[in-house]
């Protein structure tokens, strides 16, 4: 199944430049997964931790406020957190959700990242 994606840049609470952009899909995906969550959570924590086959993995949380170290954007009113270290690792990333006949989920794609791992879901910088 082929689809056309349009990125959706961030209106900023705190920053003039964006540091990554959602595609049209991956919003309505978080929305749709935040609307089945009880409470309904204030926003979307993007993030990078050490971890997985490459020293580096995504991740993705629902978060009830911001930390006191969170840059805060808004993605068609959807409030995205990021802590200032993963906005090192996620300048220049667009996060898309995916759907084919073989799978599901959303896709990173940073410049920055160097390598990968056969597995797909951490990497190096």
């Amino acid at each position: 199944m082929a689809t056309t994606t349009t990125a959706v840049e961030p209106t900023q609470e705190t920053q003039k430049k964006p540091p990554l952009v959602l595609t049209p899909q991956a919003i309505a995906k978080v929305r749709e997964i935040m609307a089945t969550q009880d409470p309904l959570p204030a926003g979307l924590r993007i993030g990078v931790v050490g971890g997985g086959c490459s020293g580096f993995q995504y991740s993705m949380a629902f978060e009830n406020q911001p930390g006191m170290m969170d840059k805060v954007f808004n993605f068609e009113d959807l409030k995205v957190f990021i802590d200032a270290t993963s906005l090192m690792y996620l300048n220049g990333c667009t996060v898309d959700y995916l759907e084919t006949l073989e799978a599901a989920g959303f896709k990173f794609e940073n410049p920055q990242v160097k390598s990968t791992c056969g597995c797909g879901s951490s990497f190096q910088v």
